[in-house]
């Protein structure tokens, strides 16, 4: 059981020393693009000396770790309490409109785009996928994951809102995103799993409110459960212990209650990141509180992008595969900017919006470990090494493209605002 971490803890910290001291771009961008060469270097190690199975050795490695579960049922529910729990609620509700509609009706729209631009791609290459296999695709990489980016806007002056709206979106559509996924996968692959059910409009809604509404529900209580205890004692460590045990009791049973762990997950980190910090704990409780989320939060990131930058040699090399991955990056752009453009257009009837803000937005959008995860989790067909090559090119480009680029973006965009 240990083999695996020391070697993953081993690898970030050799890869965080070659970026601390050559590379010096964010931490997990830098780790990701180390990774993603290492594995291209051990490639072609093993084309030119084959008879050494280094390449071997890396892929049995990949395939003892089963990267679905290792995020989605253990280092998820750390990182998005993590997340939320720096969230401040009072600008949150200053933003709730604009966080709740990207979350919900910007995902929607973005699965549309990706899934019908994903349909028509297959098609234009040869392959028979169906469509709504395709509209699967277009949820797997419609979740927004700005861990990449949080560091570097934490260096610019942009407005709190806009900060708060990039956040919020991101904890949130997760959750939301999870639930689409489950309830195409039954949809879809329900035979070949044995979870055939029979799906109508009135279904897919009451499965969608149980999952959402009863992680909410779930995430309060737990919450409040855990600021009375938080509020009667005052020992850093056994509060620390405390919500180390909301957040794995609380994701634990909401598995076995068939509702939404990450969303109960954004719900608690929340009510503990602004009531249970403020009224129960007592300074030096605090600062060690939050100081030992925020290393849990970096040191799962580091190792999730090392993860991400590995598994390119889990990909399809089918020249057909590798052109449709690259056009999909193109669609996902154009998927993102009308998930961010319509809602913010409509939104702005209401509350005026920023000059920049959907370009901002759009490209703040980077994709990570959960489409990853969720690409990886599908049963095994034919269409899956497409969907997984595809998804890893747009997750691909979005941390190193715009993860590297954001940072320019918003200095021009508001430098080009100040001008006016």
């Amino acid at each position: 059981m240990l083999e695996i971490p020391a070697i993953l803890l081993n690898c970030v910290a050799l890869f965080g020393y070659l970026n601390y001291r050559y590379l010096k771009l964010p931490l997990t961008v830098g780790l990701a693009i180390i990774a993603l060469l290492s594995t291209i270097l051990i490639t072609l190690i093993d084309n030119v000396a084959p008879h050494l199975g280094v390449l071997s050795v890396l892929r049995h490695f990949l395939e003892s770790i089963d990267f679905n579960r290792t995020l989605m049922e253990g280092m998820l529910c750390f990182l998005l309490f993590a997340g939320a729990l720096h969230i401040n609620f009072d600008d949150l509700l200053k933003s709730k409109f604009h966080v709740s509609t990207l979350a919900s009706f910007g995902v929607l729209i973005s699965t549309l785009i990706n899934g019908f631009g994903f349909y028509l791609l297959t098609q234009f290459f040869g392959f028979d996928i169906d469509i709504i296999t395709c509209f699967l695709f277009g949820v797997i990489v419609s979740p927004t994951d700005p861990v990449a980016v949080m560091s570097v806007l934490k260096r610019i002056k942009i407005p709190i809102r806009l900060k708060t709206t990039i956040a919020g979106e991101s904890l949130f559509n997760d959750g939301f995103v999870v639930v689409l996924y489950s309830i195409l996968v039954t949809i879809i692959f329900g035979e070949s799993t044995n979870q055939q059910e029979s799906m109508n409009v009135v279904k897919v809604i009451s499965i969608f409110m149980r999952e959402a509404v009863g992680g909410a529900i779930l995430g309060l209580i737990a919450g409040y459960l855990t600021f009375i205890l938080l509020k009667k004692i005052d020992d850093y460590i056994i509060e620390i212990i405390t919500t180390l045990a909301l957040v794995t009791g609380a994701y634990s049973l909401s598995s076995q209650l068939h509702i939404s762990g990450p969303i109960a997950m954004v719900v608690s980190g929340i009510f503990i990141g602004n009531t249970g910090l403020q009224l129960a704990m007592s300074e030096s409780t605090r600062e060690h509180v939050t100081s030992f989320w925020h290393l849990i939060d970096e040191i799962l990131n580091a190792i999730l992008f090392v993860l991400i930058g590995f598994e390119i040699i889990m990909l399809s090399n089918v020249k057909e595969v590798i052109l449709i991955s690259l056009f999909s990056i193109l669609v996902s752009l154009c998927g993102r900017w009308l998930a961010v453009f319509i809602p913010t257009k409509f939104l702005n009837i209401f509350d005026k919006k920023d000059k920049g803000t959907v370009t901002i937005l759009t490209w703040a959008g980077l994709r990570g470990g959960i489409s990853v995860a969720l690409a990886l989790a599908l049963p095994t067909n034919i269409d899956k090494p497409i969907i997984l090559t595809a998804t890893y090119a747009v997750v691909l480009f979005t941390i190193i493209i715009q993860g590297l680029s954001i940072e320019y973006l918003i200095k021009y965009v508001y430098k080009e605002r100040q001008d006016s």
